[in-house]
Parts: C-alpha cells; structure tokens; sequence
C-alpha cells in the first residue's frame, strides 16, 4: 500500500485522536475497519505503510492499534485560527496536507502574489522533501513539522544572501512564543541544541525578467522523532534531536505553525525594509559557531579555522593561519572540528 493511501491518512488520524493518557488507547482492527469501510487485512497493510514512515504503530492481539509516541493530525483550520490577526490579514491561501514531493517545490511553481501577501503549505510526507545541498530530510507523519511559505519581494533587498540566517532568528522568536528556549543557531541555516540538529531552513527564489522576486521559505523543525528516525540520522554521520527532548510536552504543532508563521511572514517584511541590520544582534547571540574551531568544506577547497561571528552581509567570518576568511552562505558547510 502507496504511503501517499488515503486509506493510511485516515488511519493514523483515527489513532491519533484516540489517544489517552501514557497512549495508552486501543482501537480495534474491526472497529477500525467499520470505521474505514475496509478489510481488517487493509488495517493491518496501512498500520504496516505507518511503520515504514516512522509512526510508531503497536499492534497487539485482542487489543488493536495504537501508536505508543505522541503525535497528531495537522488541520488547516486550526492552523489558521491561531495565527495573529495580521498574519491572518496577509494570507492568501493555506493547506495542511498528508503527502506531496516537496512543500518548496510546489509554492515555487506557483505566483501572483500581492505584496505583503503569502501562501502557506504544510506536508506529513514528502516524496522528494530535501534540505540544504539536495540533502534528504527525514520527518515522521504526526512527529514533525515540514512547513514553506511564499513571499514576493518588489525589489531583492541587497542583503539578500543573510535571509537565512534572519529567518533562524524568527524561528527563535517563535520558539520563544511557545516557551521553547536552549536553541541555538549555526551557520548558515541550522537551528541546533546541545544534543543535535533540531531544525533546518531551505530558502529557494524565482526571479521574473523586470519584475518581483518570489522566494519560498522552508523550514523542518524536529518535534518528536522517536529512536528509529534518530539513529537513521545517526547513520549519515548527523545528530537529530527534537522537542521532545527539550519539554515533556512540546506545544501543539498548530500552534508551532503558526508562531512560525507570524514571526517568519513578520520577518519577511521587516528584511525588505531594513536586510540584515535587525536581526544582526540576535543573531551574534545565538550563534554556537563563534569561538569554536571549524572546518569550511566546498567544492573547490577546505578551510580550517576559529569561527569569529558573521559580518552585516550574513558571511562567516573564519580566522586561519593565513589570516580572516569571509565565507558566504551557500557555498560551503561547516562542522566543528
């Protein structure tokens, strides 16, 4: 059964609504299949395309189905209905959807926006969601959020290659709203704990021959992975960690969405009146390269060197033997060394 299955979307919402306290809640494999209009063998195929995108299904004899980690349907309308009157005002059109090839690529082929407008589009399995460098993005359905929006800027404003990096600050902003603090920011697009990478940001533009600029934001934010998914990561030689281990109880993934949405769509318009300058000193404080020893690797060379904070253009400062560096966003990536 396609993990894209209708069938499969319905299934994990029935579960996920059912869940008690510890999830402890069973539903049956024939009342699922009433509730469904299906064979008791289509729940245990569909429980089956759940477990290979890293739902955490139990099934037990006599008992039924449950899922054993917090998770939840993500719905438009309480997406909508959380965000700030403003943000509210400036959306044009917003979808929650189970499954599609990338939220980025989709919001890109489209257009028409008014200024000061944005769409918004959020997925709980992408086909082909990807992250910086083509890199593949992993995220259970119900565990994370895979969110892009799109904004049109009339004019690119000239610090166009730090909105990245000012798009890590509203993050934070949004983390804040929510009561999620210890989060850092690592050049040029991470956003990062102690324990590992908790998010990244993917910015994609599309410039018309004389006329706007259309940019979508696409941000991965790591909510409640499950040890599966963490050690799949550990695999690419990466760290994953989530909410989860930040809070026992990380806020509502509607009410995520939508603190990322007001403080990003925010963030949008005040980068197109001011760029980088406004967001330059948040950044400085959240930045966990400065100080630390790092190795630049691109295409062409490597640099190793202390990290000495990042200019007004949003470029990576790097101190070597040779002297300063100034490394800029999107050529290369950093690790410590």
């Amino acid at each position: 059964m396609s993990e894209a299955s209708p069938r499969v979307q319905q299934l994990f919402a029935l579960l996920a609504s059912a869940q008690g306290p510890g999830y402890r809640s069973f539903l049956s494999g024939a009342q699922l299949a009433r509730d469904l209009g299906v064979s008791r063998s289509a729940i245990w195929k569909a429980a089956a395309s759940l477990r290979s995108l890293g739902v955490a299904v139990e099934a037990l004899p006599r008992q039924g189905y449950r899922l054993t980690r917090a998770a939840s349907s993500l719905e438009q309308t309480a997406v909508i209905s959380a965000l700030q009157p403003g943000t509210a005002a400036r959306l044009r059109h917003g979808e929650c959807r189970w499954t599609t090839t990338s939220t980025n690529a989709d919001l890109l082929s489209r257009g028409g926006l008014g200024a000061g407008e944005f769409d918004f589009l959020t997925a709980e399995y992408q086909s082909a969601g990807r992250g910086r460098r083509g890199r593949r993005w992993l995220a259970p359905p119900g565990g994370a959020i895979c969110l892009s929006w799109s904004w049109s800027f009339e004019v690119l404003p000239p610090q166009s290659g730090a909105l990245s990096l000012a798009i890590g600050v509203a993050a934070l902003r949004a983390l804040g709203r929510c009561g999620i603090t210890g989060v850092g920011l690592k050049w040029p697009n991470d956003l990062v704990t102690p324990a590992g990478k908790l998010g990244g940001i993917l910015i994609e533009l599309r410039s018309e021959s004389g006329g706007p600029t259309h940019v979508v934001v696409g941000i991965g934010l790591n909510v409640g992975l499950g040890p599966e998914i963490v050690e799949d990561v550990a695999v690419t030689g990466n760290r994953a960690t989530d909410l989860a281990a930040l809070t026992p109880q990380p806020p509502a993934r509607s009410q995520l969405v939508a603190a990322l949405l007001d403080a990003g769509t925010t963030a949008m318009a005040e980068f197109a009146r001011t760029g980088f300058d406004s967001f330059i000193a948040e950044y400085r404080d959240a930045d966990v390269l400065a100080g630390q020893s790092v190795k630049a690797s691109g295409p062409q060379d490597s640099v190793e060197g202390s990290a000495a904070g990042i200019d007004h253009d949003g470029a990576l400062l790097l101190d070597t033997t040779t002297g300063r560096r100034r490394i800029v966003s999107g050529e290369i990536s950093v690790r410590r060394t």
